[in-house]
C-alpha cells in the first residue's frame, strides 16, 4: 500500500500527539507489528512488546516534553524525519549515568522513520548523549 507525503505527516503527528498525551496505546497503533527501534547509542530492538517496555522504562526515569517540532517526509511518504527539542526532568538513575535527583535538561534531537503499509516500520532517535550527561551532572 502506498502512502502519500500528507498521510505520512499525519501519521507522525498522531504519533507525537500520543507521546505528548502519554498515550502508549495510541503510539503503538502508529507502529508496524515488527517495528525496528534504533535507540540513541543503544541497541536495536524489534516489535511492539520491546517498544512498550522501552516506553515504560522511559516514563519511570524521565519526564519529557517535546517542543519546536518540525516534521518532514519525502514525496513518496516512505521516509520521514522529525526535529525537536526535548525539555526533560531526570527522575530515576540510569545504569552507568549520573545519579538522578530531578535535574532538568534541554536537548536538540531528531528522529528518522521508515513508513510501510501506513505504519511506522522504523524509528531511529538521535541526540547528543554527552550534552545530556553534562546537563544532568
Amino acid at each position: 500500500m502506498s502512502q502519500t507525503r500528507a498521510e505520512t505527516l499525519a501519521l507522525l503527528s498522531r504519533y507525537y500527539d500520543a507521546f505528548a498525551e502519554h498515550d502508549h496505546q495510541a503510539m503503538l497503533d502508529c507502529l508496524s507489528d515488527n517495528v525496528e527501534h534504533r535507540i540513541n547509542q543503544g541497541p536495536v530492538e524489534h516489535g511492539k512488546a520491546a517498544f512498550t517496555a522501552f516506553m515504560q522504562a522511559m516514563d519511570t526515569a524521565y519526564e519529557e516534553t517535546l517542543t519546536e517540532m518540525v516534521l518532514f517526509a519525502n514525496d513518496a511518504g516512505s521516509r520521514a524525519a522529525a526535529e525537536f527539542r526535548v525539555l526533560g526532568k531526570y527522575l530515576k538513575t540510569a545504569e552507568g549515568y549520573p545519579e538522578a535527583h530531578g535535574q532538568r535538561y534541554n536537548l536538540p534531537a531528531g528522529a528518522f522513520f521508515d513508513i510501510k503499509d501506513g505504519k511506522i516500520a522504523r524509528v531511529s532517535v538521535y541526540y547528543n548523549a554527552e550534552d545530556w550527561v553534562a546537563q544532568v551532572s
